[in-house]
């Protein structure tokens, strides 16, 4: 899951952390906060970093379509981790800070990943204005001041090969998902605070060898934070975000372990807005597919079912060869969606070893 995308600077800064995730990190370090319910939310404030909780992402998803009628799929993800609670400034700070940046065609998967000590400037973000940053990679609120930050965004990033400049607006509000932003991650009761803007429009330009491609679409952002949202017996996560042609919308995922039963959990979201929450047990994920990626089997074709709601769809990848090649690599690609539901979407899933 996007925790064990964390702990790729955990392990890089201090060799602490696993592959799987972040099970128990917030006992082994004391004095994190603890997300708590009932969420409580405070805008501006809350687009920004909490430091005094362990791990944080800002994290961007979209799919895109060129002039010709190609789709394409974009990521751009930063994320916070803390060594301590209590920061110090320079190259003391306790803020390690991670970007990844991801392109996928339907022949070519392109990836990248920066690196940042927090402290000194290099990475960071700030709520007035809304800006994240790292190098030269950047999310930034073009929104009216009388406006939600996330309302309107710029995102850019450039890696080997490729690069993208995306313009985004919101059509909808603020998604918060499990108990009203408080969402539990395992029958332990491990939990973040999680909210998304799946809502946006995209138009902007991709540069793929210096080949300038025009590109209109949708784009999906989620912002969470904790300080233990794994169980030790969790390996890794399957996780979507569904746009479907009726305007609805779905995030779901399975937290995989090995000594349990895999936890689910999920958000119906209509195309007014409104939500619901699932719980535990009422989403269903089954894998139909694999294929061979980066000397690995990894399930690239996905049934989905939320029977409350009469969705049953397959979602498949439109590269299955979409593998992050990053410290800590994982599997991060567009679907397209069929069934009783039509549409496209975002797949990611770690630990596949």
């Amino acid at each position: 899951m996007k925790a064990s995308l964390c702990a790729a600077v955990l392990y890089l800064f201090t060799g602490h952390a696993t592959a799987q995730g972040f099970a128990g990190l917030g006992t082994e370090v004391q004095g994190f906060a603890i997300p708590q319910s009932p969420a409580i939310f405070d805008f501006p404030a809350d687009h920004g970093a909490h430091p005094v909780y362990r791990i944080e992402w800002w994290y961007l998803t979209a799919n895109l379509t060129g002039d010709d009628g190609t789709a394409y799929g974009a990521q751009w993800t930063l994320f916070r981790s803390a060594l301590t609670p209590a920061d110090a400034p320079g190259w003391e700070a306790s803020q390690l800070w991670m970007a990844h940046a991801g392109l996928t065609t339907p022949g070519a998967h392109l990836s990248a990943e920066r690196l940042a000590r927090g402290g000194i400037g290099q990475a960071g973000v700030t709520t007035t204005p809304f800006t994240a940053w790292i190098d030269d990679w950047s999310m930034i609120s073009t929104a009216p001041a009388t406006a939600d930050a996330l309302d309107a965004l710029s995102i850019r990033a450039i890696g080997d090969g490729f690069s993208y400049d995306l313009s985004l607006t919101a059509n909808g509000p603020l998604i918060y998902h499990g108990q009203a932003g408080y969402s539990v991650k395992s029958a332990q009761s491990q939990a973040s605070y999680y909210y998304s803007q799946p809502f946006y429009t995209v138009s902007g330009t991709l540069s793929l060898a210096d080949h300038q491609i025009p590109v209109t679409g949708t784009a999906w952002l989620d912002r969470e934070w904790s300080s233990q949202p794994l169980s030790e017996t969790q390996d890794g996560w399957d996780w979507v975000s569904l746009q479907f042609d009726d305007g609805a919308r779905l995030m779901g995922f399975t937290l995989r372990d090995s000594a349990a039963a895999d936890f689910t959990a999920a958000t119906w979201i209509a195309p007014d807005g409104t939500t619901q929450s699932y719980p535990d047990g009422a989403l269903r994920m089954t894998a139909l597919a694999q294929s061979e990626v980066a000397m690995r089997a990894i399930p690239t074709t996905w049934r989905v079912e939320l029977p409350d709601r009469g969705l049953d769809i397959t979602a498949t990848a439109l590269n299955p060869q979409s593998w992050m090649d990053v410290s800590i690599p994982y599997w991060e690609g567009p679907v397209t969606i069929t069934g009783t539901h039509q549409g496209r979407g975002y797949l990611e899933m770690t630990g596949y070893e």
